[in-house]
C-alpha cells in the first residue's frame, strides 16, 4: 500500500464499495466538489440513483461541470438545498448509502461550514431513509477554521444511537498532529 492509501476518502471508499451495487440509491449530502457525488454514480451505475445536496451554488456548479465531463449517462440530481431537508427528496428506508463530508468546502469560503444544528436534523433523517443494512459514512473534520464543537455533537449524537438498531464505527487517526479528520460509519441493522 502506498500513503495515499490511508487518506480518509479512500479508506472510506472501501467500506461504500461494499453497500453500493449497481442499481443502488445514494445521497451525498454534503456534496462539495463532487468526489464523493461521483463515486457514488460510478458505484449505482445507469440503473442506479444518488441525490446531492449542497447550499453554495458553487459547489453545485463545480459537481455538474464535473460530472458532465466524466459521466456517460445522468443517474443524479444535483440539489441546492440543505442537508437538513433531505427527507422531502426521499423515502423512508429508501437510501442504501448516505455520505457525509463535514466542515467547508475546499477551496472555498471557511466561514461557511456544515453547523451541528443542520448536520443533526440531517443525520437524523439519513437514519430514517437507510434501508436495512444501509450504511451512513460520516467524515468528521475539526480544527482551524470548523472548531470542535460540530465534532463533539456529532460524536456524542452517533454514540447515543441504540445499539440494537445501528452498528456504529468510529475510528481515528491515533498518531497524527493537527486534529485529523474522524471517520464513522453508521450502518443500519
Amino acid at each position: 500500500m502506498n500513503r495515499k492509501d490511508y487518506q480518509i476518502t479512500t479508506w472510506c471508499r472501501r467500506m461504500i464499495r461494499e453497500h453500493v451495487r449497481e442499481g443502488a440509491f445514494c445521497i451525498d449530502a454534503t456534496m462539495g466538489n463532487g468526489n464523493d457525488t461521483e463515486y457514488l454514480c460510478t458505484l449505482a451505475g445507469e440503473s442506479g440513483r444518488v441525490l446531492a445536496f449542497d447550499i453554495q451554488a458553487e459547489a453545485l456548479e463545480h459537481t455538474k461541470e464535473r460530472l458532465r465531463q466524466r459521466l456517460a449517462f445522468c443517474n443524479y440530481e444535483l440539489i441546492l438545498d440543505s442537508h437538513s431537508r433531505m427527507d422531502q427528496y426521499a423515502s423512508p428506508e429508501s437510501a442504501d448509502c448516505i455520505v457525509f463530508n463535514l466542515g467547508y468546502l475546499p477551496g472555498g469560503d471557511h466561514a461557511v461550514a456544515t453547523k451541528s444544528e443542520t448536520t443533526i436534523q440531517a443525520m437524523e433523517q439519513g437514519i430514517a431513509l437507510l434501508k436495512k443494512g444501509g450504511l451512513m459514512n460520516v467524515c468528521i473534520y475539526s480544527g482551524g477554521d470548523s472548531g470542535f464543537e460540530e465534532r463533539d455533537a456529532v460524536l456524542s449524537w452517533l454514540k447515543g444511537l441504540d445499539p440494537r438498531k445501528y452498528l456504529v464505527l468510529v475510528t481515528q487517526y491515533f498518531n497524527r498532529p493537527n486534529h485529523p479528520p474522524i471517520p464513522a460509519m453508521v450502518i443500519k441493522l
